[in-house]
């Protein structure tokens, strides 16, 4: 929101400077971006007198002017037609910068003679884009005055941010109010005089729109205008409307800006010659179009409001007016809109057409719905002003919506929620100032909302207003007190436990990848989802249209491009959700991880394989180790879901809690995922992993070191090949827990000497006492007891 120091003291009666209005804007929460002050760049520029202007003798179309600049004479070499003697232009001397065309004016020879300067023209000040002449000032302009003071271009522009709630603050008259209430002047009363008809507008406004969608424009006004000349507005009009970037058109065109700017309320006018009967808003039609006025074409559908008139549509309600109904300088007769339209209908409209406008940029946040009267008579006031002609008396179609409405305001909250005590009756003021009335008496208070504050519908919009006119500068600064020595933990174990996982998935050689949480629907059904829970309504494209079921299609499909581009070994893995319904419940933290390709680097003491089920497996449990999960206590199962291969994958589980998924990606999901080179993943239910008991969050047992050796005893057990390694393991460490220390499979052999249905499974068994050194007795004793406590489990004997 762009708006000049003299246009806010049309509203606001102040002595304040620029810089203590910028520093309490931004105060008041309406930040300043920047302060522009056009007369820097003007400053060099000065009122001229072309004492002589003689024909240049080695040029027709030039001439020598001798300009007084009010401190000297210099010699100017001009070529503009209009240059002459006894005329005062704007003046440049060498050394300046020429703002229209960006040239740093330097002193030189011109056909042999000297020249020291320039006389200007429009386009070389960069007011217009007119330059068949030089600029001709009135003949009292005094020689050498600022040319920027003398054409009132010393004005201070602000330029400020201004948040979607404060609406109200798109036009200048909201921001005088704001700097009045906080005591940078007083603001000036709003004279707006009522403009009485003198004819029945022969064009009248219609409304046909469902009665339960009359809220797409619940009310519009209009009048008609007759003999009006359009010429071009006022220069005080035009430099306000240039200095706050707009390109001044013509007088009509012109209002219609100034009042979105002044007031916040924009409007529109047709030429009344060009439309064909009455006006009417509706919804467009299927296949209906309109040319708008930034001269392109744009396709209406069914839900979008236009104002249309017996042959076509001259209007996109709240967005943008057509070309075909705009005014020119030939325009005699003006009709008027001033309507007001549905927010989120205008807003969709807006971003469907991608059409950015001022009109549409307040509409989508609110305006006053009383300026779809008042506006209607600013407008006639400023086109009898700059326009003359004949106003009709007013047409209106629908009614004005019932915005009034008050807001209870408990006072003592105010101290509550922002630690400041300010008096009650201080609190009414500042709400006061601001336009809202407080109504009775006591520790609650009603108050009524101006119509001008369409954001303001609960208590603690209110607190806001007034903390922030009180100011947040004077809200105290209170230490803050710890009940402990030392601040209390930010971060909770279980968001500790995942930055674990994290870093112990990345230690193991994985890059660590952030992907959607959506992907293809397709994708999706091989990995167990295609709820219709989880579609996405409008989604951020077509090939991510469903909550993801599981992190992997998405790590899947990375690694597959990385293959694509020559990076065929890798590994991918994130931390993050995925979906099975629309419930919280039904939100689980995983972390997941894909191996691609081939496994290390090719060197000579290690040639690299194929990834495959172990990798997996190993990166699983380490993913669960640094999580804290008892590891030594997962049973491995072999019902890992169908997008695991089936024999070369399995689960990892903690009683009928399944903590982890492992294996190769099953063939058929990588075709579809159009995937060539082998992968293998794992998935690890973060939250599924119990946490510890303990109060100081230990994890680990205290590490009891024995200063007796251990001795390693290899044992080979023929077993069913249905059982487990695992299960013997196991049995193996059950079987004296005071001196078996460890225990590993290191052979697995199954075969001739073995017998049909058979498998040897070959153990080392690490024997440690932390009391004594073991005697052969013991081992003896021990070795007898793991015999036996295996083949009791697992129907085992040992192999000969």
């Amino acid at each position: 929101m762009k708006f000049t120091l003299s246009w806010l003291k049309d509203h606001l009666e102040t002595e304040a400077t620029r810089d203590e209005i910028a520093a309490r804007l931004t105060a008041l929460g309406l930040e300043v971006e920047e302060v522009v002050d056009q007369a820097a760049a003007l400053a060099a520029f000065t009122v001229g007198y072309v004492i002589s202007a003689e024909k240049h003798p080695d040029a027709d179309r030039l001439r020598v002017c001798l300009v007084d600049s009010g401190g000297e004479q210099v010699q100017v070499i001009c070529g503009a037609p209009n240059a002459r003697t006894g005329m005062k232009g704007v003046f440049a001397p060498a050394g300046t910068h020429i703002p229209g065309t960006g040239v740093d004016l330097k002193a030189a020879k011109i056909r042999g003679v000297e020249s020291n300067g320039m006389l200007c023209s429009e386009r070389e000040m960069g007011v217009s884009d007119e330059h068949e002449g030089i600029i001709e000032l009135d003949d009292d302009a005094p020689v050498g005055m600022p040319y920027a003071e003398l054409m009132g271009l010393d004005d201070p522009v602000f330029d400020i941010a201004i948040t979607p709630n404060r609406q109200d603050c798109l036009g200048v008259r909201g921001i005088a109010r704001d700097l009045a209430a906080a005591g940078v002047g007083t603001l000036k009363p709003l004279q707006i005089e009522t403009v009485t008809g003198t004819f029945d507008s022969p064009i009248q406004w219609r409304r046909d729109l469902p009665a339960e969608e009359g809220h797409a424009c619940p009310m519009v006004v209009g009048r008609l205008f007759r003999g009006v000349t359009n010429g071009p507005s006022p220069d005080w009009v035009q430099q306000r409307l240039r200095a706050v970037g707009l390109r001044p058109i013509s007088a009509l065109v012109d209002i219609t800006n100034y009042v979105t700017i002044d007031f916040g309320r924009p409007l529109h006018v047709f030429d009344a010659d060009k439309l064909a009967g009455d006006l009417t808003m509706r919804f467009a039609n299927a296949g209906e179009s309109i040319l708008a006025l930034d001269g392109r074409a744009y396709d209406l559908d069914p839900e979008m409001t236009i104002i249309a008139d017996a042959n076509a549509v001259h209007g996109i309600g709240g967005v943008m007016g057509g070309e075909n109904s705009g005014c020119t300088a030939e325009t005699k007769n003006v009709f008027l809109e001033v309507a007001l339209f549905d927010r989120v209908r205008t807003a969709a409209t807006g971003r469907k057409l991608q059409i950015e406008s001022d009109a549409r940029y307040r509409f989508e946040r609110g305006v006053d719905p009383e300026s779809v009267l008042w506006g209607a008579e600013v407008a006639a006031q400023l086109v009898a002003e700059f326009c003359g002609g004949e106003a009709s008396a007013l047409t209106i179609a629908g009614e004005m919506p019932d915005w009034s409405h008050t807001v209870p305001l408990r006072l003592d909250r105010v101290k509550h929620l922002c630690g400041v005590d300010i008096p009650a009756a201080e609190q009414k003021s500042i709400l006061e100032r601001l336009g809202f009335t407080p109504e009775g008496q006591g520790a609650t208070v009603e108050v009524r909302v101006p119509s001008w504050r369409v954001d303001v519908d609960a208590e603690a919009d209110l607190i806001e207003e007034i903390t922030r006119v009180y100011g947040y500068d004077r809200i105290p600064v209170v230490p803050m007190t710890l009940d402990t020595a030392l601040p209390p933990v930010a971060v909770t174990p279980a968001q500790r436990r995942t930055r674990q996982v994290r870093r112990a998935i990345a230690a193991r050689g994985y890059d660590e990848a952030v992907t959607w949480s959506f992907c293809r629907a397709d994708h999706a059904a091989l990995f167990g989802g295609g709820n219709p829970d989880l579609t996405l309504v409008n989604p951020i494209s077509a090939d991510l249209d469903v909550m993801r079921p599981s992190i992997l299609p998405n790590l899947i499909t990375a690694a597959a491009r990385n293959h694509n581009h020559g990076e065929g070994d890798g590994a991918l893995f994130e931390v993050g959700p995925q979906y099975c319904d629309d419930t919280p419940a039904g939100q689980d933290l995983v972390a997941a991880g894909v191996r691609a390709g081939r496994t290390g680097p090719r060197h000579w003491y290690a040639a690299p394989r194929d990834v495959d089920v172990y990798d997996a497996k190993a990166d699983a449990i380490g993913a669960l180790t640094a999580a804290g999960a008892p590891v030594d206590k997962l049973q491995v199962s072999t019902d890992a879901p169908s997008w695991y291969h089936p024999g070369r994958s399995g689960g990892l589980r903690l009683g009928p809690n399944v903590l982890a998924w492992f294996g190769e990606v099953h063939p058929r999901v990588l075709r579809a995922l159009e995937a060539k080179a082998p992968m293998a993943a794992f998935e690890v239910f973060v939250d599924k992993i119990p946490r510890p008991r303990a109060k100081d969050g230990k994890k680990r047992p205290l590490l009891k070191a024995s200063p007796y050796p251990a001795v390693e005893r290899d044992f080979a057990f023929v077993v069913d090949e249905a059982v487990p390694a695992e299960k013997l393991v196991r049995a193996a460490l059950g079987a004296d827990k005071d001196l078996i220390a460890g225990v590993s499979v290191f052979d697995v052999y199954g075969g001739g000497g073995i017998g049909d249905g058979k498998k040897s499974l070959a153990i080392s068994v690490t024997l440690q006492s932390a009391a004594r050194t073991l005697t052969e007795e013991d081992i003896d004793a021990t070795s007898d007891r793991i015999v036996a406590n295996v083949s009791k489990q697992t129907g085992g004997a040992l192999r000969d």
